[in-house]
């Protein structure tokens, strides 16, 4: 292909895309806007970029020039916030520390990316001090005190933080630089072997963060968003930068609330006094939260809800939904982002379709987010067709889905073979090209020579009155190959049995829902669900406990 070219003015500035551009926005609109951290700290746009300078500044003053990993190990805080900014915007790589993790995942991730100080709540410091025998390149850690003195520690403590700000300048000339420099960076684990780290430069996460303005905030749909929202995220800052919205947020000068170490208590005081209207979670932490005694009588009506990490269950959704929240499916994933799909309802669908039409709708999994690619392939890499029934893997382009895996090159090839990243969810496509996640690979349960959707069995048994959670999961069976087996746990004072969860799914057995084979003979009532650390619901756990038995 001949294309054309034309040499530009031999002044004209090749624009890089950076961070510092998302928080240079908030200055024009509405800076007077707060940020919030539980009942401890409030302060405006205009103090958010006079710390993001102090803190640039401590860097400086710590002797780092860039192209170093500076980790954070905190709570979701205006702390947090200011890391996201700070150490990127001057040339540093922020690793995102998932302390959820074992300790020994969090020794490997702190040197394999090869970070050389660490921010940390007080409350890490304990555990830092018992790993920091064995760490490779730490040098300094940043302590942040709160309601307790500064705790007794072997580390190499640089300072507190507050007291380092204060003693720094707040001006600072954040240079301009290569917009493919790598900004972040963060681990995602698997079902084997040590976690993997996923990075991202300035120009993904610039494009990744007007893509989701783009997304949720240019149709008149479901869960649409403005500047005027108060964002209150309840996803953890470590899980993929909490899901890009802290970028959007601030470059929006949204007010944004931060309740730190997640208490349903004090969420619920946060959410009565300042009234989020814009959150994003796991369906476990929806759950918990509306569940909880003490936000019975609160009014809900116009939260904006978006879920992602793991498929809404009809029976929450339903129940949001009569609570007047505004409750939609977002999908992505570690290596993504994450934003891939957003379910489109628009205002003419919400307006015609019945309760169970809207909540079909809003539990699916969604078309394509802008710019970004989507296929469903089978095993041969050919689409599947657009039927809805046929599964494949979903494969994926977009400008900012990660490269690679970091020092992990065999790793990255099979992420990326082919060309197109394979995401290793199972899902059908429709006529309007909107996906509907079966399984992931490793999940979907083998039966007879079929495929049969965990996923959709969860749904349909969270649909009981007495069931609060479910998982399903596919065990050995010698004449079959695998028979699905579900684990649940019944909502506080509700009684079932294997029999009462049986008939509940025979309607849906006579209706063609679901075949008579795939329902579960082995159903176990558990008192909890094994847990991932970002509160996906951990099958491998689940299959190994059934194993040993």
């Amino acid at each position: 292909m001949n294309l054309r070219k034309i040499a530009p003015a031999s002044n004209a500035f090749a624009f890089p895309l950076l961070i510092k551009s998302l928080l240079n926005n908030s200055k024009l609109l509405e800076p007077e806007r707060e940020i919030v951290y539980r009942d401890r700290t409030r302060y405006n746009y205009f103090e958010l970029h006079k710390r993001v300078a102090k803190l640039a500044n401590v860097f400086k003053n710590l002797g780092l020039n860039g192209g170093e990993t500076i980790a954070v190990m905190d709570y979701d805080s205006h702390r947090y916030l200011e890391s996201f900014f700070a150490i990127p915007m001057t040339g540093h790589v922020i690793h995102t520390i998932n302390w959820r993790l074992s300790p020994t995942q969090i020794l490997y991730t702190i040197n394999h990316a090869e970070d050389v100080v660490i921010i940390a709540h007080a409350d890490f410091v304990p555990l830092l001090t018992q790993l920091a025998a064995q760490f490779t390149t730490v040098r300094q850690v940043i302590v942040a005190v709160e309601d307790t003195p500064m705790p007794d520690t072997t580390l190499p403590v640089a300072g507190e933080y507050e007291e380092l700000l204060a003693g720094a300048s707040d001006e600072y000339d954040f240079e301009d630089f290569d917009e493919d420099a790598v900004a972040t960076t963060f681990y995602t684990t698997g079902t084997t072997g040590n976690p993997k780290g996923v990075f991202f430069t300035h120009r993904q996460i610039v494009l990744h963060t007007l893509a989701i303005a783009i997304n949720f905030s240019s149709t008149a749909a479901a869960c649409r968003i403005n500047n005027a929202d108060v964002y209150m995220p309840l996803t953890p800052f470590f899980h993929v930068h909490a899901w890009g919205f802290p970028f959007l947020a601030t470059m929006l000068n949204m007010k944004q609330v931060f309740v730190g170490k997640f208490e349903p208590e004090m969420t619920l005081k946060l959410f009565m006094q300042h009234k989020p209207t814009l959150s994003h979670c796991v369906p476990t932490i929806l759950q918990m939260f509306v569940s909880h005694p003490a936000t019975q009588a609160v009014d809900m009506s116009g939260w904006k809800v978006i879920i992602g990490g793991s498929a809404l269950p009809k029976s929450l959704a339903k129940a949001v939904l009569q609570r007047g929240i505004d409750v939609v499916t977002a999908y992505g994933m570690s290596e993504t982002c994450p934003l891939l799909t957003t379910i489109y309802l628009s205002n003419q669908d919400k307006a015609r379709l019945d309760p169970d039409a809207q909540v079909a709708a809003r539990t699916r999994t969604g078309t394509a987010a802008v710019l970004v690619d989507l296929r469903v392939v089978d095993e041969a890499g050919n689409d599947v067709p657009l039927d809805d029934e046929t599964m494949g893997e979903v494969v994926v382009r977009a400008p900012w889905l990660t490269q690679g895996y970091f020092k992990e090159p065999e790793k990255s090839e099979e992420l990326w073979r082919g060309g197109w990243l394979h995401t290793g969810d199972v899902a059908t496509m429709d006529a309007r090209r909107s996906i509907k996640i079966a399984d992931r690979i490793k999940d979907v349960i083998k039966t007879g020579g079929e495929w049969v959707s965990s996923i959709d069995l969860e749904s349909l048994i969270g649909l009981h009155p007495a069931v609060q959670e479910v998982a399903v999961v596919g065990i050995p069976d010698a004449k079959w190959g695998e028979r699905p087996h579900a684990s649940i746990v019944l909502k506080a004072g509700q009684q079932a049995t294997i029999e009462h969860i049986k008939a509940h799914l025979e309607p849906f057995v006579e209706r063609g829902t679901i075949n008579k084979w795939t329902v579960p003979e082995s159903i176990a009532f558990v008192e909890a669900i094994p847990k991932t650390s970002v509160g996906k619901i951990d099958k491998k756990v689940i299959r190994a406990g059934l194993l040993v038995v």
